[in-house]
């Protein structure tokens, strides 16, 4: 994998509850050339055990980025996987750790990557999937599906250093990155909320489809701002301000 590549990827763990597991996270990226760690809350980076499993990647351990939020730790993000081994009515389509990485080698470019694994006992919510725009989950046997946390990254981690070795240059386009899809999807909400659109009951139902509309569109910024040009002239015809967000 090439140094420019290595430099857009990073792994996000969401409140890691294991420093050992922490650690070896961190090996096993080093491993496959990848040094961008992020952490949503979870255990310490500091702890003797994250120290000992890392062992010649403590300078990942040491470099990693804490986050209060997933949406945060995503925001300058513009493509986004979330890893899960579950299927269900708001997971959307799933892909393969292989199938996953042809998409990131078809849409890389400018664009840089995030891959998304969740706690070691329950994994993601499906709020925190909704955060991201593809789902991706490894194959295993229905007797005992689930991975150890760290295997799973360096199953990930090694797909991509195979897929990523051949990477291609930047005439891909850049996409919106999370922060301004996020800003997007609350407008859109406030929008469709004042025109009577969403069910004030469960306004959740309908916008979870409407993300994996626009994640299956790879929307870039100015097609966002258009989005949200068209959600400001309904606010305007409607009389109805949303708050916050403004384009």
């Amino acid at each position: 994998m090439t140094m420019n590549c290595k430099d857009k990827i990073a792994i996000v763990l969401v409140e890691p509850q294991s420093p050992g597991n922490v650690g070896m996270v961190c090996r096993a990226m080093k491993n496959m050339g990848l040094a961008e760690l992020r952490l949503v809350k979870g255990c310490r980076t500091d702890h003797s055990e994250a120290r000992k499993f890392a062992v010649s990647a403590r300078d990942v351990l040491d470099n990693a980025r804490v986050y209060d939020s997933l949406e945060l730790a995503l925001a300058d993000f513009e493509i986004t996987v979330a890893t899960t081994r579950r299927h269900g009515k708001y997971r959307g389509e799933i892909f393969s750790p292989r199938e996953i990485v042809q998409k990131i080698q078809d849409g890389i470019g400018s664009n840089r990557v995030a891959l998304v694994f969740g706690r070691e006992d329950n994994g993601l919510t499906t709020d925190e999937l909704s955060l991201c725009r593809w789902h991706a989950t490894i194959p295993a046997s229905d007797e005992y599906a689930s991975l150890n946390l760290s295997q799973a990254v360096l199953i990930f981690c090694y797909e991509l250093f195979l897929g990523l070795a051949g990477e291609k240059s930047d005439q891909c386009r850049t996409v919106a990155p999370v922060w301004e899809m996020e800003a997007l999807y609350r407008h859109m909400e406030t929008s469709l909320r004042g025109i009577g659109f969403l069910n004030e009951q469960n306004p959740v139902h309908l916008m979870r489809s409407l993300r994996r509309i626009f994640a299956r569109s790879d929307l870039d910024s100015r097609e966002v701002a258009i989005l949200r040009g068209i959600m400001s002239q309904i606010d305007w015809a409607t009389g109805n301000t949303p708050k916050g967000d403004e384009p």
